[in-house]
């Protein structure tokens, strides 16, 4: 008999358990590839468009538009045309009656993120995976916290362990930030591998954080195996200063809300719990002072302070720059003009939050250089 595929409700970072399937964008009958976006999905964090995980013809959609379900539900069913109807219903009779009798186990613990103390201070991390080899480290951008990463950590781990940190100044971590600059981050960010025994790490970085990997990678080349810079701080001098002094500035929903719809090229991806999220998080004392601090020590005066596009011709360390064309906050032009040595990618219909935007090619292009 031939093969009949599963597409199930996908799990997108720890913390999700549901998923609400808030639009379809193919039809029964209509052949799909592996990669291409099938339907848009609401979770309790973020709103993201669904890539399909199979390619073949779908043959029967389980979950209609507007409904809540849990992980791993079947949403459809792929199979070539010769399967037949009868088949197809004993497929998913089968699927729904053993998901059913697993949903319990569904809900087992998941890894929690830790602490340890690194050069005297307090940072958070999440750990996932377990392989040989340099693990990855991912490095969020300004104001952000390890949950950044929740549409790439996972995707990496399949084939190595990895580690999503808060910077100091941001999520669980210590609200002392030091100089507040990207070489006080560089240093937080040695430090966290020094704790835990990382001699050599792949650097991912978003932003703020992509300034401070390639700067640990120029600065310490051989505690980097390869850095992926993700709408980078650090190659241009421009910076949305309408976006940092917003997120700082604001304390309630209605106003904070278009400032964070300035991080993505589709503004339905910023949800109400998004934004509450971001919230929670500049409440915590210490959160303004150091987001304050952080600021202006790296975007004095309206222009970022580090420029490193000068240096990374010498960089011993594989580079990747990785940009949503349509970034508003950290313009993709910073892109142009870098060494050859240095691959870019820029990806359409993104912005700045292109890693959760267009994870799927974002995951395939770290794997690429992570190896």
């Amino acid at each position: 008999m031939a093969e009949i595929q599963s597409i199930v409700m996908p799990k997108w970072g720890l913390a999700m358990q549901e998923g609400m399937l808030a639009a379809w964008q193919v039809d029964v009958g209509q052949e799909i590839s592996k990669g291409q976006e099938i339907a848009d999905i609401e979770t309790s964090k973020i709103a993201n468009a669904f890539e399909s995980p199979v390619s073949g013809l779908v043959r029967r959609r389980l979950v209609g538009e507007g409904e809540t379900v849990q992980v791993g539900a079947l949403l459809a069913v792929v199979a070539d045309a010769a399967v037949s109807d009868a088949d197809i219903d004993a497929f998913v009779t089968e699927f729904q009656e053993s998901f059913a009798a697993n949903a319990a186990e569904a809900g087992e613990a998941a890894p929690e993120p830790q602490q340890v103390e690194a050069g005297g201070r307090r940072l958070r991390y999440l750990k996932l995976g377990d392989a040989d080899g340099p693990p990855v480290i991912f490095i969020h951008g300004f104001g952000g916290d390890l949950n950044n990463w929740l549409f790439n950590q996972p995707a990496l781990a399949e084939k190595h362990t990895t580690y999503a940190l808060d910077l100091p100044g941001h999520g669980g971590s210590t609200k002392e930030v030091g100089a507040g600059d990207i070489a006080a981050m560089t240093a937080a960010v040695v430090d966290f591998m020094t704790a835990l025994d990382i001699p050599k790490a792949h650097l991912v970085g978003h932003s703020l954080g992509g300034g401070v990997s390639l700067n640990l990678a120029l600065d310490h080349p051989d505690r980097a195996a390869s850095v992926t810079a993700v709408a980078t701080a650090g190659l241009g001098p421009d910076i949305s200063m309408e976006y940092i002094d917003g997120f700082i500035g604001n304390s309630r929903a209605r106003k904070l809300k278009p400032v964070l719809e300035m991080l993505v090229y589709d503004p339905a991806l910023v949800t109400g719990d998004m934004i509450e999220d971001v919230l929670k998080y500049k409440r915590l004392d210490g959160v303004d002072a150091a987001l304050t601090k952080v600021a202006g020590a790296t975007f004095a005066g309206g222009s970022q302070s580090l420029q490193l596009k000068p240096r990374l011709g010498d960089s011993k360390v594989p580079i990747q720059v990785i940009w949503g064309r349509e970034d508003r906050i950290v313009p993709a032009a910073h892109a142009e003009g870098l060494p050859a040595s240095v691959k870019v990618t820029v990806l359409d219909q993104a912005g700045h939050l292109v890693h959760m935007e267009k994870s799927g090619e974002v995951n395939a292009l770290i794997g690429q250089i992570a190896g």
